[in-house]
């Protein structure tokens, strides 16, 4: 066992000083990252810049092109997570999504939540990024046959998952979509209300 310059053994009370410190840490981690959570737009505006910044280091460098392939095909799983339904219809036993006006009005419910889906945006740009400052990560690629390769599952990806939403009637986005608030409802109740 190591001793301390003061002669004291270092064991438990070092760990559980470590433990602290890092449960610390990471409390107000997730502390501040909850505090973004009603700030939609400026977390996306965030995130945009983060791309920009990755997009620019690419270009200066002139490298790391198999890095971005990854991360292509890792953003393109995120989406398809994003745009699918929680309960996918085809494995469903149960009720289905509403396809007729008279069907009871369910929200679209994602697989991948949007708050998560920024957040694993925002990490793997991060972790990218990172990876730029490392030659071993810069493999020597002929990129234009990556960029093919990508655009080519992209669109049979996006294929089928336009096919799945119309063959079960979804629409992930809520875009144009009615709104009930539950104002209005509680107005036109009290206007129906008899005077005394």
């Amino acid at each position: 066992m190591e001793t301390r310059p003061n002669g004291g053994a270092l064991g438990g009370n070092d760990a559980s000083t470590l433990s602290r410190w890092t449960f610390e840490i990471s409390r107000r981690y997730r502390h501040i990252l909850y505090k973004t959570v009603p700030h939609i737009v400026s977390r996306w505006i965030g995130c945009l810049a983060l791309m920009m910044l990755y997009a620019v280091r690419v270009y200066l460098v002139q490298g790391f092109y198999i890095i971005t392939y990854g991360l292509g095909i890792y953003l393109l799983n995120l989406l398809m997570g994003f745009l699918s339904p929680q309960v996918d219809p085809e494995l469903q036993d149960g009720p289905s999504l509403p396809t007729r006006g008279s069907d009871e009005f369910r929200p679209f419910v994602r697989r991948l939540p949007e708050f998560k889906f920024w957040y694993s945006i925002m990490m793997a740009f991060s972790i990218a990024f990172v990876m730029t400052f490392f030659t071993v990560f810069d493999v020597p690629v002929f990129w234009p046959i990556l960029l093919f390769y990508w655009f080519t599952l992209f669109i049979l990806s996006m294929k089928r998952q336009i096919l799945h939403m119309i063959k079960y009637k979804y629409v992930p986005f809520s875009f144009g979509k009615q709104r009930y608030d539950g104002k209005k409802a509680s107005l036109k109740e009290s206007t129906n209300l008899p005077m005394h």
